[in-house]
């Protein structure tokens, strides 16, 4: 089960369509290419809300577990910087869940991560590389 965690994570950090990797694409037009509509178009994840859902996803599998660590945040997929954002929101919500309630908690995750990760990612991403 684990492994299906880390593959989700990195098929979420590494938006590639087929045509990108070339599955399928014999480079001949394909024939319902005209008529297809909108939405089977392949579409991308812009990086604050691909950064939002992954920290997201570990923040609340961390604060659900109970477990007082983080965890491995190269075994997450995430970035340095995503990781302290990570560190951050869990922090914040363990003590909104001490003193308020456990959804109290729940909500905070969502509405931090989605705000620190436009934050970070307002100008188009870190300039230190992708691991930063």
């Amino acid at each position: 089960m684990r492994h299906r965690i880390r593959l989700c994570a990195l098929a979420l950090a590494l938006p590639l369509t087929l045509s990108t990797v070339g599955c399928g694409d014999s480079g001949t037009p394909d024939a319902d290419a005209t008529t297809s509509s909108p939405e089977a178009s392949p579409s991308t994840t812009s990086p604050s809300d691909l950064c939002a859902t992954i920290i997201t996803k570990w923040a609340r599998e961390i604060y659900e577990s109970g477990d007082p660590g983080y965890g491995d945040y190269q075994s997450m997929g995430l970035s340095n910087g995503q990781y302290m954002i990570l560190r951050h929101i869990l922090d914040a919500a363990r003590a909104e869940r001490r003193s308020e309630s456990a959804a109290a908690g729940r909500k905070l995750i969502d509405r931090q991560a989605r705000e620190r990760c436009a934050k970070r990612y307002r100008d188009g991403g870190p300039s230190g590389g992708p691991w930063v």
